[in-house]
Order: structure tokens, then C-alpha cells, then sequence
């Protein structure tokens, strides 16, 4: 009996770092996609193991985001099934997991690249100040989750120290906001339908200010890529990409705004097969191209 309530803990412990919220951490690759075919096996290691770090202290975010949020998700419909929420893991048990996961990855991390170290302390650090404070301020709230994204993306390159160009940087944070102008949507849309317990702000959005939102980061993605392909130093070739971004951005955007799918973007990623084909047809050509013309 305790070992089927030991395996049982661990499984809930399991759920509660919410691996499939890691596929946002994929940005770490991007430095190192974006240098080939300079890469190197121990370049490749190296982000590896700083998207396994990423996603651990990503995961300590969420037990502590989970531990502030437990009265307000316990309420929400979709939140209410979580291991903290629902009442089925020991509260301590995961904090106690979240502090040991936060300090062995810092610890790890300043091994790896003491740049790298500090982007996570970083990113673990605006994301306490967002759950205990900035999650409350209009418009700011969704541009510290963006910073999260850009630091995601910036710690990729300090870990093989490659410089990602302020283009690819401007592009990842506009990606960001689109995407959690979508969450924010998906959030306000449930709100407005009767949970009183959902976030403070959406008080202070409205649809028409959201859509809004969504259409200038929208825009700002496509300009901000096609810069990048012009002036990062690689070959042009990379022009050919800019219509899969388009093609995902305007896909997104049905989802969003027609199915009211913008709630979960990383199991948008997952589970709509035209997003992840698009996704994994940019990958493959992107490096195609590198690879072959530099």
C-alpha cells in the first residue's frame, strides 16, 4: 500500500512540473540551430543541457505560481484538475521538490556558463516578481512574460557564447506577446462567462483592446523575422522561410479567435497538426539552408 501511495505521489509530482509546458523552452535550441553548420558536439551537449535546466527551473515556476494561485485555481475550470489544486499532492511535498529542482539547476547551470547561471536566476527571479505582483498589472503583465522568452532565448547563445542579433531578440519577444495576448484572450473569454476567481486584470482588458494586441505583435513577428533573414549574416536563402511564419501567425490566429484554443499555446504546439507540421517544416529548411549556403 505505501509503495502504491509513494508511486502515486511521484506521479503527481511528476504532473506538477508540467512537462508539456517545456516545449516552450525549445527557444534555448535557437542559438544553436541559428549557428550551423558551425556546431559542435560539445556545443550541442552544452544546450542540451541547458534546455533540461531551463525546463526544471521553468518547472519550480509553476509549483511556485500554483502554491500563490491555489485559492483562484481551485475555482477555475481548467486549472481546478491540478495536483495542488485538486488537493491530491502534498503541498509540502512539492514545495520541498521545487527548492531542491531550483538548486541543483543554479548550481548546474553556473558549471555549465556563469552567463547561462545567471539567466536563470534571472528568469526564476522575474517570474516571483510576476506571480507576487506584475501578474496584476495591465499590459506589464504580458511583457514579463515575454522577458522570460527573450532571457530563454539569450541564455541559448551564452551557453555555446554565440550572440543572437537584436533582431532574432526583438522577434522572440514579439512572438511572446502575441502569444500571451492569445492566453490573455482565452483568460478574459472564461472570466467573462462567469469566474469571478479568475485574474484581477482581465478587469482592466476588453476584447477590442485584445484583439488589438494580438494584431500589432502579430505583425511586428512577420517584420522582425524578415529582418532578421536580411541582416543576421546568413545567407539570404533564409528569405524562403518568412511564408511559414506567416502561415503559423495567421494559423494561430484561426485557432485563436474562431476555436478559442489561445488559452494553452504549448498544446496548440503539440496536438494541432498544421501548427506542429509548420513547425517542423521551418526547422528542417532553416537548417537545409544553413547547412548548404551558409
Amino acid at each position: 500500500m505505501s509503495i502504491r501511495f509513494r508511486r502515486n505521489s511521484l506521479w503527481l509530482l511528476f504532473t506538477q512540473l508540467r512537462p508539456v509546458q517545456w516545449t516552450k523552452n525549445t527557444l534555448v535550441l535557437a542559438a544553436l540551430i541559428f549557428t550551423i553548420p558551425r556546431v559542435s558536439v560539445a556545443m550541442l551537449e552544452k544546450t542540451i543541457a541547458a534546455f533540461i535546466l531551463f525546463s526544471l527551473v521553468s518547472s519550480c515556476v509553476y509549483i511556485l505560481n500554483d502554491f500563490i494561485d491555489l485559492e483562484v485555481d481551485c475555482n477555475n475550470p481548467d486549472k481546478r484538475h491540478r495536483p495542488m489544486a485538486s488537493g491530491r499532492l502534498d503541498i509540502r511535498l512539492a514545495l520541498g521538490c521545487g527548492f531542491f529542482l531550483l538548486l541543483l539547476s543554479l548550481i548546474l547551470g553556473f558549471t555549465l556558463n556563469a552567463w547561462f547561471g545567471v539567466a536563470l536566476i534571472g528568469y526564476f527571479m522575474i517570474n516571483v516578481v510576476y506571480s507576487l505582483w506584475l501578474k496584476n498589472i495591465v499590459v506589464i503583465d504580458i511583457f514579463t512574460i515575454a522577458a522570460g522568452f527573450v532571457l530563454r532565448a539569450a541564455a541559448g547563445g551564452f551557453v555555446i557564447s554565440v550572440r543572437l542579433t537584436p533582431w532574432f531578440l526583438s522577434c522572440a519577444m514579439m512572438l511572446s506577446l502575441f502569444l500571451a495576448t492569445g492566453k490573455r484572450k482565452y483568460e478574459y473569454m472564461i472570466w467573462h462567462k462567469g469566474n469571478a476567481a479568475s485574474r484581477r486584470v482581465l478587469e482592466q482588458y476588453s476584447p477590442e483592446l485584445l484583439n488589438q494586441l494580438s494584431s500589432v505583435t502579430a505583425a511586428s513577428v512577420i517584420m522582425m523575422y524578415s529582418m532578421f533573414t536580411f541582416s543576421s549574416g546568413h545567407s539570404q536563402y533564409l528569405m524562403m522561410t518568412i511564408p511559414l511564419v506567416m502561415y503559423g501567425i495567421f494559423r494561430y490566429f484561426q485557432l485563436m479567435h474562431v476555436e478559442n484554443q489561445g488559452g494553452r499555446p504549448e498544446i496548440v504546439l503539440v496536438k494541432d497538426k498544421y501548427i506542429l507540421g509548420t513547425v517542423v517544416l521551418f526547422t528542417v529548411m532553416v537548417i537545409t539552408l544553413l547547412y548548404c549556403f551558409g
